[in-house]
């Protein structure tokens, strides 16, 4: 197995999963399932089974649900953010969680309803190869439309030849499509918002500095964002 270049995720479950209702009015959107088990557990196999240890899952919608199911694993180990005072968005989770010592430097993030195939090379050895700390403040992991089969969206970033990110440009496609996993410099965190703000405002900044870079997954990603693309996701699946 490679090295991996951290031994810990943060997993980002504390949305509130308002697309996806309504499924989500009595469980929260990580414990919905797809293809024979919860959302979250796909993202927490992909970590076991690339072997990353730790995985740091912060929680606030329905949060005793998310609790009670991981306390279940053996693998990663999971260490819970608690957020039910307040919803702190996916750039304030990350800054709770690190200012409470919960994530070293750097640590893989990963979105909790990601579905994805990995290609020759799991995605967090894909990440680790291409991490370069003196260089980046975050990683993004990305697909191709193709490698998307049911985004039906523009795409967000585009890539230069040297793996620099820029945003989609207003009125025009984007090749590439963030698969909501990253790998994460504590520098990206520092000097934050205080309460809940997006990790767009922290991706920002390093687009300004030039610190924001981006590889492209070998694999397949699948968006499960509606109850509508759970049947086609699973379909999808069970053909490999």
């Amino acid at each position: 197995m490679s090295k991996l270049a951290s031994d810990t995720a943060m997993v980002l479950a504390a949305g509130l999963g308002k697309r996806m209702r309504p499924l989500t009015a009595t469980r929260p959107k990580p414990m919905v399932p797809v293809a024979g088990k919860p959302l979250i557990d796909h993202a927490l196999d992909r970590l076991a089974e690339a072997g990353v240890a730790r995985a740091v899952v912060n929680v606030h919608y329905l949060a005793d649900h998310i609790e009670a199911h991981v306390a279940k694993r053996l693998a990663p180990v999971v260490t819970i953010s608690d957020e039910r005072g307040v919803l702190l968005e996916t750039g304030g989770g990350m800054v709770k969680a690190h200012q409470a010592g919960l994530l070293p430097d750097p640590f893989f993030a990963v979105n909790s309803d990601n579905v994805w195939l990995d290609g020759p090379r799991n995605a967090f050895a894909e990440l680790s190869a291409a991490w370069n700390p003196d260089a980046m403040d975050a990683l993004l992991l990305m697909v191709r439309h193709s490698a998307a089969p049911l985004y039906r969206g523009m795409g967000d970033f585009q890539l230069d030849p040297l793996g620099r990110v820029s945003r989609r440009k207003a009125g025009r496609m984007a090749p590439y499509i963030y698969t909501g996993i990253q790998l994460v410099s504590q520098r990206l965190l520092r000097d934050a918002p205080e309460g809940g703000f997006s990790t767009n405002i922290l991706w920002n900044r390093a687009l300004e500095e030039g610190r924001l870079f981006g590889i492209v997954h070998t694999g397949e990603w699948f968006e499960v964002g509606t109850p509508q693309s759970i049947a086609p996701t699973e379909e999808l699946l069970n053909r490999v």
